[in-house]
């Protein structure tokens, strides 16, 4: 990610804080991310750094001028950015219309995106059709639809159904994963993915939550993933970070030290 980019991306989030919005914008921002992600004089256009930022945000109206004000006045927001690659712009508007949904949407996105991450990593079926270039793009979120119902928010559903959709060539699996640090930012929080063979305590995760929130200076929330092959221990990754402990591990690291 370049550094106009990621100011971009600073600078957007910055004018959705001072924006009101719903659901509905967020489906609008979504499928703006669609429609320029499938044009690429369209987000080229955008992305323009030659271009006056007036001139972009004039081809925004042009573009997307059905639109609520809410959506169009935060897209009017992402054109004036400079981003680092038209592929940066239409990650940033999906990013917007990620946080978008964390900000209408009452705390439990994390965990739900975390639970259909793993409905999916454990129906090959259905990852392999999810991510086929194969097929209509739309009946890729009305399989999604049909899976999770009822059984997630309408902000979980609009944003697994929305990366499934248009997953750009993207793992569905990693690109929801994406998806949850943008939702924990939203929040002012960061999630640690935990591995361990046996389901940690209450106060196991508890422990770990406040450990983890000093050493990163701001909350985070826990999603375990039990793992027979750990044996012991914990694997914990928060982003790029790895915290391994797992017996297994230390077993493979003997056995390479044992070898040479």
């Amino acid at each position: 990610m370049g550094s106009a980019t990621t100011q971009a991306l600073a600078a957007s989030a910055q004018a959705l804080s001072t924006a009101t919005v719903t659901l509905d914008t967020a489906r609008e921002l979504f499928a703006a991310a669609r429609a320029a992600g499938e044009s690429a004089a369209l987000s080229g256009a955008l992305a323009d750094q030659a271009a006056d930022p007036a001139a972009r945000q004039a081809l925004v109206g042009r573009v997307f001028g059905t639109l609520s004000p809410e959506a169009m006045n935060l897209l009017g927001a992402v054109s004036a950015q400079r981003w680092s690659s038209a592929d940066d712009l239409v990650d940033g508007i999906e990013t917007l219309a990620i946080r978008a949904v964390a900000k209408t949407e009452q705390a439990g996105v994390e965990g739900e995106l975390f639970h259909v991450i793993r409905v999916i990593a454990e129906n090959p079926e259905l990852e392999l059709a999810l991510g086929s270039r194969l097929g209509e793009p739309s009946k890729k979120s009305e399989l999604i639809e049909k899976i999770l119902g009822s059984s997630v928010s309408a902000g979980t559903l609009l944003i697994t159904a929305s990366i499934a959709e248009h997953s750009r060539g993207r793992r569905v699996r990693a690109a929801l994963q994406e998806a949850i640090q943008v939702v924990a930012a939203e929040r002012g929080r960061a999630v640690a993915t935990v591995q361990t063979a046996t389901a940690l305590t209450d106060a196991q995760r508890q422990r770990l939550a406040d450990s983890l929130s000093r050493s990163y200076g701001t909350a985070v929330s826990i999603n375990e993933v039990i793992d027979r092959s750990v044996i012991g221990g914990i694997r914990v990754q928060i982003a790029d970070d790895v915290i391994d402990g797992s017996i297994s591990t230390r077993l493979t690291d003997l056995r390479s030290r044992l070898a040479g």
